[in-house]
C-alpha cells in the first residue's frame, strides 16, 4: 500500500544535515563555472597591454572597454536576477553559461574599439546574471550556519580565474596574441556549460516558496538523502519562511529590518566593488608602468587575486560565527596600508611587499561583503536580492577603471592611485559595523511556516 502523504519542512530538513555528496556536486559545478567566470571577465586587463599595442588603444579607450564589460554585468545582474526568481535557477544559470562562453570565444575575432565595447557588454551581460544565482542556489541547499562559507568557497573559483587569466595570457598571448587567451577562456567554458546542463539541480526551496513542481522537489530531496523517499504527493513546507507566490516587486529587498540592511550592503558593496575593478583592471598597466617588466606585472596582480582568496578562506568561518562584524577586519587592515603605498617614499622591495599586501586585503574583504550579500533574503526573492546588491555595485566596478584611467592621465603620480583607493575600505569598514549593529540589535521574532504545498 502507498504511504500515506507527508508534510516535510525543507527547511528543517536542510539544517538538519551535513554536506554530502549532493552538495559537493553542486559546490564543485558552482565552483568550476565561475572559474571561468572570474578568468573570463578579467583576461581582459591582463591582454589589455597587447591590445593596446595592436588595436592603438589609448587610456581612455581601455577604460571605456574595461568598463563596458562591468555595465553589461550590472545590466545582466537586474535581468538575470529577475528571471532567475521567476523561472528557476537552473535554467537561467545554464543559459547564462553558454551565453557568456560564445561571447568571450567571439571576442578573439574583434578588430575594432567599437568591436570590443559591443562585445564586452554583451559578455558582462551573461556573466553578470551568473554569480548571484549560484550563490542563491548553493545556500539554499546549506545549514543556515554554512550560508557564508559555502558562498566564500564558491567565490574563491571566482578569485583563481582571475588570477589564472595573468598567468594564462603570459604562456598563450606571446606564441597565440590576445586572441588565444579568449579561445581558451570561451571553449572553457562552454564545456563547464556542458556539465551545468547535466547535473544541476533545481532548487527546491525556490520551487515550495512558490509552490510549483513537487514531483520535482521529491525527486531533488531523495538525491539529497536516498532515505526520506519523498513523493510528489508529499506537503512541502518551508517553516523558516513565508511562501510567497507573487512576482517580485524592488519595495521587498527593503521591508522590514531590510530598509536599512540593503542599503549599506549596497553602499559597502559599491565601494569594495570600485576598489576591487580599479586594482585588477589597471593593477598590470599601473606596474608596468612603475617599470616593473610586463611579465612581473602580471604575476604580482596574480599572486594578489590569489592571496585575496586566502584571505577570504580565513574569513568565512569567522562570517558564519561572528556575522557582519567579521567583514569589516580586513578593510580596517587594508585602508593605513594603502595610505602609507600611496603617500611614503618607499624602496621597490617595500613597495612590491605592501602593495600586494593592500590589495590582497582589499580582495579579502570583498570576499567579505558578497558572503553576506544574500543571506539576509528570503528563498522567493534571494535572487533579487543577491542580483540586485551584485548589479548595484557594478556602479563602483563601472567607475572604477573610469577613474583610474583619469587619474593615470591626469599627471599625478602613479603611486598616488593606491591613496585614493583607499577611500574605498574605509567605507566598507562603516558599513559593515553599521550592518553588524542592525543584526545584533534584531529581535528574535516567531516565522509563521508557510502553507503548505497541495498534492498533485
Amino acid at each position: 500500500m502507498a504511504s500515506a502523504p507527508r508534510s516535510i519542512d525543507i527547511a528543517a530538513f536542510i539544517d538538519g544535515r551535513k554536506l554530502g555528496p549532493f552538495n559537493f556536486k553542486l559546490i564543485a559545478l558552482s565552483w568550476l563555472i565561475t572559474v571561468f567566470d572570474g578568468f573570463d571577465m578579467m583576461m581582459i586587463s591582463f591582454t589589455a597591454p597587447y591590445m593596446r599595442e595592436e588595436l592603438a588603444l589609448d587610456t581612455l579607450m581601455l577604460g571605456n572597454v574595461f568598463s563596458a564589460g562591468l555595465f553589461g554585468m550590472m545590466v545582466g545582474g537586474f535581468a538575470f536576477a529577475y528571471i532567475g526568481d521567476r523561472i528557476g535557477r537552473r535554467q537561467t544559470i545554464i543559459w547564462a553559461a553558454f551565453a557568456f562562453g560564445l561571447l568571450t570565444l567571439a571576442t578573439a575575432f574583434a578588430r575594432t574599439y567599437e568591436a570590443l565595447l559591443v562585445l564586452r557588454f554583451l559578455d558582462g551581460f551573461a556573466i553578470g546574471g551568473m554569480l548571484p544565482l549560484a550563490w542563491a542556489l548553493n545556500i539554499e541547499y546549506v545549514p543556515r550556519a554554512m550560508r557564508s562559507t559555502i558562498v566564500t568557497i564558491i567565490m574563491v573559483g571566482y578569485s583563481l580565474g582571475t588570477a589564472m587569466a595573468g598567468p594564462v595570457t603570459v604562456w598563450l598571448a606571446p606564441q597565440f596574441g590576445w586572441e588565444g587567451v579568449f579561445v581558451f577562456g570561451g571553449v572553457g567554458t562552454l564545456i563547464c556549460a556542458v556539465g551545468l546542463l547535466l547535473w544541476l539541480p533545481e532548487s527546491v526551496r525556490f520551487l515550495a516558496s512558490k509552490g510549483l513542481k513537487p514531483e520535482v522537489i521529491a525527486a531533488t530531496l531523495n538525491k539529497v538523502d536516498p532515505s526520506l523517499n519523498a513523493t510528489a504527493s508529499d506537503r512541502f513546507l518551508l517553516g523558516d519562511e513565508k511562501r510567497d507566490t507573487s512576482n517580485f516587486t524592488v519595495g521587498k529587498l527593503f521591508k522590514g529590518d531590510l530598509k536599512w540592511l540593503t542599503p549599506l550592503l549596497w553602499f559597502g558593496y559599491i565601494a569594495s566593488t570600485l576598489a576591487v575593478y580599479f586594482k585588477a583592471n589597471w593593477g598590470p598597466i599601473v606596474y608596468e608602468d612603475l617599470n616593473f617588466p610586463r611579465d612581473t606585472a602580471a604575476y604580482l596582480s596574480s599572486v594578489s587575486g590569489l592571496m585575496g582568496a586566502v584571505l577570504g578562506l580565513l574569513l568565512m568561518r569567522f562570517t558564519d560565527k561572528h556575522g557582519p562584524f567579521a567583514v569589516a577586519v580586513y578593510p580596517l587592515i587594508a585602508f593605513p596600508i594603502l595610505l602609507i603605498v600611496g603617500l611614503m617614499p618607499l624602496s621597490p622591495t617595500m613597495f612590491l611587499i605592501l602593495s600586494v599586501a593592500s590589495t590582497s586585503f582589499v580582495g579579502g574583504a570583498h570576499f567579505g561583503i558578497l558572503s553576506i550579500a544574500g543571506v539576509f533574503y528570503p528563498s522567493a526573492i534571494r535572487a533579487n536580492g543577491g542580483g540586485w546588491a551584485t548589479s548595484v555595485a557594478k556602479i563602483g566596478g563601472i567607475a572604477g577603471p573610469i577613474i583610474g584611467a583619469y587619474v593615470l592621465a591626469s599627471g599625478l603620480p602613479i603611486v598616488r592611485s593606491f591613496a585614493i583607493l583607499a577611500v574605498c575600505p574605509a567605507v566598507l569598514a562603516l558599513c559593515a559595523l553599521g550592518i553588524g549593529a542592525i543584526v545584533k540589535r534584531r529581535s528574535v521574532a516567531a516565522v509563521p511556516v508557510s502553507t503548505p504545498l497541495p498534492a498533485e
